[in-house]
């Protein structure tokens, strides 16, 4: 009996996956993906120095999550330390590098490496990644079984399109490319935008400059602090809310504590969405804020009127902006709604012919959120994946698209959360993803794609829930790649809870498949499993208790 022990039904074949990003959802991956593929080589491609992505990229002022920190943290490394309510962005890097150091997964990480063109081979059924190595210069192939794209949906960022930017002579810099070498101190600063970077850099910068102007287009909501809800009582600083050093010791002591905490308070967030469906609940929430806003604005009450929106809060992207609103009314601030017409060589000049001379110019102006790719991605048939998302990003459950096999993406179209933390997602996206690369292991799969029928249900879906809800209200937002009205393709179609129960397991009837040597029964192998084959293998490890499923009596 001379069976290739390879052939076996219990074989698990080599798999090859590349990641492309170190942010959170290429560390999960690197920590989950070799604990549940077996026989796995698996690398991860990252364009910065560090790990960390979003977290090492934004250093400006005042970064920080706009979520509670101890939500936005892993399942399974619970953080007892947190010094802030809302944390810093570098308290955020120094957690998530620790896990990498804590589980090896550094070992996975090429770092300094930017991944500039991937090519799906239909012949082969691989991917042809073309890697640059950041520090040299010098360019590599790679080619993998599977690529997950672990981009972020928030760091391609873009100067604004304002006529004569490039001629101003002063110190000009975006918010998600801080200098840190700059120096505010006594110095004349205008700050552009009203989205949640220049929300947290207008109270950083205010108590150092000699005069602020804020450039707000639009309007916004502030959401009021949790911390002053009924979860617990924070020392409020003035622009932010420090835990105690009680409260840390407690942590640290009595884990059940931290839990109990934790599960409290993600509770809150991750159930708000139920305030962003169009109705009573919805308007109490425009009642609340405008009361918070009200009171934080008494100082400079003529603000109110160009902040407050129209629309409902939800409809653009809510922060808690602690310190805010405090910041723009003190007196050395200006906060101004008039549209600039143009960047001279000394300031900037708005609509009705106003000029501002400042030293610095601070662009908060966002990312491009529109989903078109950061490098060439080609799927079956040389598609171009960027034409093919070029008027609607169409994926299915946001994680993968029909055309672009043996390819999924965290953080994709439709994955963000308008309300509860982004991290639980990416933990689960990470869980599917490793369950659809085990099926395509396990049942000697080529190729694995969603079906277009199911990709098209899954925008109808989409449609069909945000018309009851705000978002779908007239406003501009990144939720809607920028535009004032149009379909929202940024945000998963349901509340964050819904959207991890819907991961939790892979309908594959939705994919179609291509098998290795097209043999559909492949999977079975050649009659045996390995433990027949080889007598280092106990072929009766079912009877072991912990395999064995015991009925309760």
């Amino acid at each position: 009996m001379d069976f290739p022990i390879e052939e076996t039904v219990d074989h698990a074949r080599p798999m090859k996956v590349i990641v492309i990003g170190a942010g959170i959802s290429g560390i999960l991956a690197s920590i989950r993906f070799p604990r549940r593929i077996p026989n796995l080589d698996l690398v991860v491609y990252d364009k910065n120095p560090e790990v960390g992505g979003t977290w090492f990229e934004n250093r400006y002022p005042g970064a920080a999550c706009d979520i509670p920190a101890p939500v936005y943290q892993a399942t399974f490394e619970p953080n007892p330390n947190w010094s802030e309510f809302y944390a810093s962005s570098q308290e955020i890097l120094q957690y998530w590098k620790g896990i990498v150091a804590k589980y090896g997964a550094g070992k996975y990480m090429k770092l300094s490496h930017k991944v500039i063109e991937a090519r799906f081979n239909d012949v082969e059924s691989k991917w042809h990644v073309k890697i640059e190595n950041c520090l040299t210069g010098a360019v590599t192939w790679d080619s993998c079984d599977v690529l997950y794209g672990c981009l972020g949906a928030l760091n391609d960022w873009k100067w604004p399109d304002i006529p004569g930017l490039s001629s101003f002579k002063g110190k000009l810099v975006h918010s998600a490319a801080w200098d840190e070498k700059i120096n505010v101190d006594g110095l004349s600063v205008a700050v552009i935008g009203l989205g949640s970077s220049a929300i947290q850099i207008v109270p950083s910068l205010q108590p150092k400059v000699k005069h602020l102007y804020n450039y707000a287009r639009g309007q916004t909501w502030i959401l009021p602090p949790m911390a002053e809800g009924e979860v617990r009582k924070h020392t409020d600083t003035g622009s932010n809310f420090k835990f105690t050093p009680e409260e840390i010791n407690e942590f640290n002591e009595r884990p059940d504590k931290l839990l109990e905490y934790r599960k409290r308070l993600d509770s809150e967030v991750q159930t708000m969405t139920k305030y962003l469906v169009r109705g009573e609940l919805s308007d109490q929430a425009t009642a609340a804020f405008t009361k918070h806003m009200t009171e934080k604005l008494a100082k400079k009450p003529e603000i109110l009127g160009k902040i407050i929106p129209s629309f409902a809060p939800g409809c653009r992207r809510i922060t808690p902006g602690p310190g805010y609103l405090e910041a723009v009314t003190e007196e050395n601030v200006s906060f101004i709604s008039e549209p600039i017409s143009k960047i001279t060589e000394d300031g900037i000049v708005t609509v009705d012919g106003n000029l501002r001379k400042v030293d610095i110019i601070v662009c908060a102006t966002g990312f491009d959120t529109s989903f078109s790719q950061r490098f060439p991605i080609y799927g079956s048939g040389n598609l171009d994946l960027s034409a093919k998302w070029k008027e609607y990003p169409e994926s299915y459950l946001s994680m993968s698209t029909h055309g672009i096999p043996n390819y999924f993406i965290a953080h994709g179209p439709n994955s963000g959360v308008g309300s509860g933390s982004i991290v639980i997602v990416l933990e689960r996206t990470c869980d599917y993803v490793s369950k659809v690369i085990a099926k395509m292991q396990k049942d000697r799969i080529a190729t694995i794609q969603p079906r277009q029928a199911a990709c098209s249900l899954f925008k109808t879906y989409a449609e069909d829930f945000f018309k009851k809800t705000v978002f779908s209200l007239s406003c501009r937002s990144w939720y809607k790649r920028g535009a004032q009205d149009g379909p929202v393709t940024a945000l998963w179609p349901g509340s964050s809870l819904h959207f991890v129960k819907v991961l939790e397991k892979p309908k594959f009837e939705d994919y179609e498949y291509t098998y290795i040597g097209e043999d559909n029964m492949a999977w079975m192998g050649n009659g045996f499993t390995k433990a027949e084959l080889d007598p280092a293998i106990s072929a009766s490890d079912y009877l072991d208790p912990e395999n064995i499923d015991y009925p309760s009596v």
